[in-house]
């Protein structure tokens, strides 16, 4: 098991600390949720990324309740569904999701995604900016916004967001969204870090992970580490779980880096942020 005292923290600019490393439940079914989040924090997980859309907040709920973690060592992420975007509406749909988690506040609330032909997230971020001030969310941030999303959100908010969450692997490096956070202090958490196992097979990533007795996706999660950003991996496996974790006992190389940097191609596994306005 990792010595939690390894696990690095990232320093969001209101001053919160998240940790680096968290544990992902996208398309963990419910009634599975909360024996793989319990799995999660006894391997030594302290951060747990959910969402509204992915109907397992009650298990993410159930999991913490049930745990001796206490809730100050826990940092709990979820997200604001594009249906729920609007004022009025937003706010609604938090205080639905801290119900299901059993929590009186939340770590960090995202919008899921800018989908801009809605034109509602500006009125989302207001209403995240007024629970950010009354103190039922520690922080605030987006997902899956591009740089002009960025920074037309910026333009008009008093609150800068503390994360931007996007897809972010060898295969797609996103490097114009990288820029456009470190312009505005924003963190960058990288969702499907290992590219749903696309890049795993990499002849690269394999001799990196021989050297260094590791496995590809610790190496690649490793890479990420290396540069900043925030990973959240999911597995339901519990030799995964753990494997997942155990990242912190070696370091790559700067030819290393370089050489997942050169896996980058269009590898995008998820929809378009421009594109996707699912409602």
């Amino acid at each position: 098991m990792t010595d939690l005292t390894t696990v690095p923290a990232v320093t969001l600019n209101n001053g919160v600390r998240m940790p680096q490393l968290g544990f992902g439940v996208y398309q963990v079914p419910d009634d599975e949720t909360a024996a793989a989040v319990t799995t999660a924090l006894d391997a030594g997980y302290r951060s747990i990324d959910t969402a509204a859309i992915y109907g397992n907040e009650q298990g993410v709920g159930r999991a913490i309740a049930d745990s001796s973690v206490p809730r100050d060592e826990l940092f709990i992420t979820t997200k604001i569904w594009n249906s729920d975007q609007g004022y009025d509406s937003t706010l609604r749909a938090f205080d639905e999701s801290l119900a299901k988690l059993g929590l009186e506040q939340l770590d960090l609330s995202l919008i899921h995604w800018p989908t801009p032909e809605r034109g509602l997230y500006l009125d989302t971020w207001r209403a995240l900016e007024r629970l950010h001030a009354e103190g039922r969310v520690r922080a605030i941030g987006v997902s899956n916004f591009e740089p002009d999303h960025l920074e037309r959100l910026v333009a008009t908010s008093t609150v800068v967001p503390a994360v931007n969450q996007v897809e972010l692997h060898p295969a797609l490096q996103n490097r114009a969204t990288i820029a456009a956070n470190e312009r505005h202090g924003i963190v960058t958490e990288a969702w499907s870090p290992l590219a749903q196992g696309a890049v795993l097979g990499e002849s690269s990533v394999i001799a990196i992970a021989v050297r260094h007795e590791a496995t590809p996706a610790q190496v690649v999660l490793r890479w990420h580490l290396q540069q900043g950003r925030v990973v959240i991996p999911k597995s339901v496996t519990p030799s995964r779980i753990a494997e997942n974790l155990d990242v912190f006992g070696f370091e790559l190389a700067a030819d290393e880096l370089a050489a997942i940097d050169a896996l980058e191609r269009d590898g995008r596994t998820g929809p378009h942020p421009v594109e996707f306005n699912v409602a």
